[in-house]
């Protein structure tokens, strides 16, 4: 891999795929947050100073925009979504798992023991704990597919951290076709649609996730959130020391330097977003009833997409930066 600049240029991310998500804000986040809030300090995943560089990252803000339409309590319980969920990769991202694939293994099956035992696991580890918090509240008002769609994707979620795990402890870079799959898994966007769905109780059969439309929109738009993640991240995660991100693969593979790969990443979203709007020209019909819920599902999965990029504008990824301006932002490259 080349050696890196001292700055690169990123241009306005939002205005991609603002072009065919739509932006909106929920009016119950901060009552909703406030409650989920204590409940994620009273698990005690994090304390003092780590507690508090958590919560900057504003997950507020998050769930505000990524599940506007959702009532207080169903986005109490997506705040604690992307409270475990972030909590957990960051455990193997960054914590103290992030080398130790064995041991993250050991939390991954106490995780999978909440959602598929009868009777799980007592332990204290807290990502299970959270988890299993979490997996009650949905199975509350969630249809019974869409709770086995959160198990099956969340299994997938948990497969994919464990591989981009080993791929980081052996130093391997995989190609740009193998790194989209597996990046479509470690964003958790099976487990985000689960989520869509409950958020407005939304009840669409089977056959519609298996229809290949359906199927090839399902990964457009984990691509449209994937990516713009990638571009936004892989600064902090190379200071990191991990390389497992689109535009690495994309120097790696193409043998590119810095500011040639992000521009080929940027092309390959605006293609995404064009290939995206050819889908749903092509949506089928499946009756009236059901066509109706698939609309409300898909505008819900849009607003997600545009919530999610506009968040990644944010300390998480950005530290200290202004970011108030997005259109061609110059961004020094941070410091290991």
């Amino acid at each position: 891999m080349r050696q890196f600049p001292r700055q690169f240029r990123l241009p306005d991310l939002t205005a991609i795929t603002g072009s065919v998500c739509e932006l909106k804000s929920n009016p119950h986040i901060h009552e909703a947050n406030n409650s989920s809030e204590a409940w994620f300090k009273s698990i005690g995943a994090y304390h003092g100073e780590n507690l508090k560089r958590f919560l900057s990252h504003r997950f507020d803000l998050f769930a505000e925009l990524s599940f506007p339409d959702a009532g207080q309590h169903h986005l109490e319980t997506c705040i604690e979504f992307f409270f475990w969920a972030f909590s957990f990769d960051d455990l193997s991202d960054e914590g103290e798992l992030q080398a130790k694939p064995e041991e993250h293994e050991i939390g991954v099956k106490l995780c999978m023991s909440i959602l598929y035992d009868q009777v799980p696991k007592r332990t204290g580890f807290p990502y299970a704990r959270m988890l299993e918090h979490i997996w009650r509240r949905l199975k509350e008002t969630a249809t019974p597919a869409v709770c086995e769609r959160f198990a099956k994707t969340a299994v997938e979620w948990f497969d994919g951290q464990l591989q981009q795990g080993s791929n980081r402890k052996m130093g391997h870079m995989p190609t740009i076709e193998e790194f989209i799959p597996m990046r479509r898994a470690t964003i958790g966007g099976g487990m985000v649609e689960a989520m869509i769905q409950y958020s407005l109780d939304i009840d669409l059969p089977d056959f519609v996730f298996e229809h290949p439309v359906i199927r090839a929109m399902s990964d457009a738009t984990n691509d449209l959130m994937t990516w713009p993640n990638d571009l936004c991240s892989f600064n902090k995660e190379q200071a990191d020391g991990d390389y497992q991100n689109l535009v690495f693969v994309v120097m790696e593979e193409k043998d590119l330097g810095l500011q040639d790969a992000v521009d080929h990443v940027i092309y390959m979203l605006s293609n995404r977003v064009a290939e995206y709007v050819a889908l749903k020209q092509k949506l089928p019909s499946f009756g009236p009833q059901v066509d109706k819920e698939l609309a409300r599902y898909l505008k819900a999965l849009e607003h997600f997409v545009q919530g999610t990029v506009v968040w990644y504008y944010s300390p998480r990824y950005f530290r200290d930066i202004d970011v108030s301006d997005k259109k061609d932002m110059v961004i020094p490259v941070f410091q290991k």
